[in-house]
């Protein structure tokens, strides 16, 4: 059975895009008259700035996006996996990531987008670190915006009550992966996000997205923001044949789409949907 042509074209930038991704990074000369905010991405946990959104990252400069990107939260030691270290270590990187671009580029202002823990950095750090004012658009990916349960491994830890969960706790840290147990349910930043005060601040605008098939974010649900004036959208809204799962979702088309959507301020654009990767 032959694939349709929105399928094929999909899976041959996916090809080419990968080759190019360490190609250009970081551009601080690059000006968009089409998109003059710089549009910064964010990886999720396990995974660095030429993983990822990496794919992403190279679709956008197709478009004509100026994109940048770190790897933040990672240990010296062991530089090659990322968003290890505890939330408010990650979000002063973060932080400092956007001051650099923001003043380098010379822009208004910049965009944000993030992928799953990426994508809780992106409600994070502007609520808590000061950079809301130069920051616009924000795309959060799958985040863990109530907290995760990790496929089932939160509900395994909460078993035995407070003791278990402790217990998971420590273990977490042992291994060098705070972020780990700071976003899962009832996680300290999770609890600090939803404070009770407004996650979106003045002058910002988000869009969340999220896969009615994500496993490893649980409830899918718990991903929104609901909050009033945020675009919280499901992929299976605007393609219902699509798959995609939680990793899947850095890399499928649709998700790229949308993306583009929310940082053109466009949420009507139609497009042609893809089938994206299934499972988690």
């Amino acid at each position: 059975m032959a694939l349709p042509h929105s399928v094929l074209t999909g899976l041959a930038f996916l090809f080419a895009a990968t080759i190019l991704s360490r190609e250009i990074h970081n551009d601080y000369t690059c000006r968009s008259i089409a998109h003059p905010n710089p549009v910064i991405l964010l990886h999720g946990l396990g995974a660095t700035y030429y993983e990822d959104l990496n794919v992403l990252e190279i679709y956008l400069q197709s478009q004509g996006y100026c994109t940048f990107s770190l790897t933040y939260g990672d240990y010296a030691a062991f530089p090659f996996v990322g968003g290890l270290k505890p939330i408010d270590s990650s979000a002063a990187e973060v932080e400092a990531f956007i001051n650099q671009v923001h003043s380098r580029t010379r822009a208004a202002k910049v965009d944000l987008v993030g992928h799953s823990e990426g994508g809780f950095l992106a409600l994070y750090v502007p609520k808590f670190r000061g950079v809301a004012p130069i920051l616009d658009k924000l795309v959060a990916i799958a985040p863990p915006t109530h907290g995760t349960t990790f496929a089932g491994l939160y509900n395994l830890a909460y078993v035995g009550g407070n003791l278990t969960r402790e217990l998971v706790s420590t273990v977490l840290d042992t291994v060098g992966c705070a972020a780990c147990d700071e976003i899962g349910v009832g996680g300290s930043a999770v609890a600090r996000l939803n404070d009770g005060k407004q996650i979106v601040q003045s002058g910002n605008s988000l869009t969340v997205i999220m896969s009615k098939f994500d496993e490893l974010v649980t409830p899918t649900a718990t991903a929104f923001v609901e909050e009033q004036g945020v675009n919280n959208l499901y992929v299976q809204d605007f393609c219902p044949l699509d798959p995609v799962g939680h990793l899947g979702e850095a890399y499928d088309t649709n998700v790229w789409n949308l993306v583009v959507n929310a940082l053109d301020s466009t949420p009507n654009r139609t497009f042609s949907c893809s089938l994206g990767s299934p499972g988690r």
